[in-house]
């Protein structure tokens, strides 16, 4: 009976961790960024608007609802006196429509359908952000893991230091300060670590939130991955503005924009209209029935019409010309930004190689020598407590450092709209 109670212990725990390994899947950083594209709900608002644009754009070339009325003509008031039957008026029906240009209406369509492309722009430059975004708390993690790997191996030498320093307290060559002051440093080491996973929770929810996955949605990331800088020989504006979702909203706005005064100068073009009135007398065998058929044309062109647009088109003008502008500025000031974040890039890539290829080996040797002293009764614990804290320090600076390099190639694939 206790043997079947254990194989069906195993069993379950089998079964409880094949379902951990499901549900911690790992996910890679490209994989998540896919997630986002699909999923995020903020990125789903543009393609929704987008889709409202075109039907505003078939909207466009409906014409206008006709206008009916009913009512009388030529009725005298109540009251006054009639000659003849004929003078009592009439019972008169009303038809009207407008119709518009057809080229008025292609124009305007065509103006508003560049609102769609002008959306999917907006959309691509908000999820530019969350890709940058979405990568800073990737790389966050991946380097609060390593810390964590630091922090555990600093455990292992803190509690053999312990028992070294027990051991010798045993024989009279330690102080029990040295044993509390081990103690305190291994409560703050598991602190820690403590505070480390509590990154790796705050950047799982945060990236949960931006693949619109549920809170308790549990991953992994590759912590084999290491960022990459690829280093842009030559940056030429108009690959930028190739590039660059911020600057192609510029040039559909343009585009728009041109669309717009294109409809606009369409304006002075005349609109028509037609009436149909429908005329039966009141009184019985005075007037016959009787219509009136009119068509109407409008004047644009009129001084005190033709004002309303033509200032319009002029001020469009000036408003393209002052995108223009701004785009190149903008085209100068990421070129300038994107050189000098290259330069932070080598610098930092330079120091971290020195930090990793010189500084540490030397302290990581520093620290070897006098744990072999201290092991043979040669060096006080103050001693080697000084030695292995530069060594850690160095460590942790290192990663920070990295957390720093990794930050600013997100900035800079940020920039460049990768």
């Amino acid at each position: 009976m206790r043997n079947i109670k254990r194989i069906i212990w195993i069993i379950c725990a089998l079964v409880f961790l094949s379902n951990e390994e499901i549900r911690a899947q790992v996910l890679s950083i490209d994989h998540i960024i896919q997630l986002i594209d699909q999923e995020n709900e903020f990125l789903k608002s543009y393609g929704l608007k987008a889709e409202g644009y075109k039907y505003k754009a078939e909207a466009a070339t409906a014409w206008m609802a006709p206008m009916v009325g009913v009512g009388t003509y030529m009725t005298p008031y109540p009251g006054a006196t009639t000659m003849s039957p004929s003078e009592k008026g009439s019972f008169m029906f009303q038809f009207e429509q407008e119709i518009p240009g057809r080229a008025k209406r292609l124009a305007k369509r065509r103006s508003i359908n560049s609102l769609t492309d002008i959306e999917w722009t907006n959309r691509a430059e908000v999820f530019n952000n969350l890709k940058a975004q979405s990568r800073q708390l990737y790389n966050s993690w991946l380097i609060t893991k390593k810390r964590i790997e630091i922090l555990e191996k600093n455990k292992q030498i803190l509690e053999t230091m312990k028992k070294v320093e027990e051991l010798r307290y045993t024989f009279n060559q330690s102080t029990l300060g040295g044993i509390y002051k081990l103690d305190a440093k291994i409560e703050e080491n598991k602190n820690q670590i403590r505070m480390q996973e509590g990154e790796i929770t705050k950047a799982r929810s945060f990236l949960n939130a931006l693949m619109n996955q549920s809170e308790d949605f549990q991953f992994d990331i590759n912590h084999a991955y290491t960022p990459v800088f690829q280093l842009e020989a030559t940056i030429d504006t108009s690959d930028l503005s190739n590039s660059r979702a911020d600057i192609q909203r510029m040039d559909k706005n343009i585009y728009s924009m041109q669309l717009e005064i294109e409809s606009m100068k369409l304006q002075k073009r005349p609109d028509l209209k037609i009436r149909f009135d429908h005329m039966s007398p009141l009184a019985n065998g005075g007037m016959p029935n009787s219509y009136s058929v009119m068509g109407m044309i409008s004047i644009p062109i009129a001084p005190w019409s033709a004002k309303m647009y033509k200032s319009d088109v002029k001020a469009m003008r000036y408003e393209i010309q002052s995108i223009e502008k701004t785009k190149a500025g903008m085209l100068q000031e990421s070129q300038g930004r994107l050189y000098g974040i290259q330069h932070q890039i080598q610098s930092k890539e330079q120091q971290i190689a020195a930090f990793e290829e010189k500084v540490i080996p030397a302290l990581q040797k520093a620290y070897d020598a006098y744990y072999i002293s201290y092991q043979e009764n040669k060096l006080q614990l103050p001693v080697l407590i000084d030695s292995w804290e530069s060594l850690n320090m160095m460590e942790l600076n290192v990663l920070d450092e990295k957390l720093e390099l990794y930050q600013m190639i997100v900035e800079y694939e940020k920039e460049l709209y990768r």
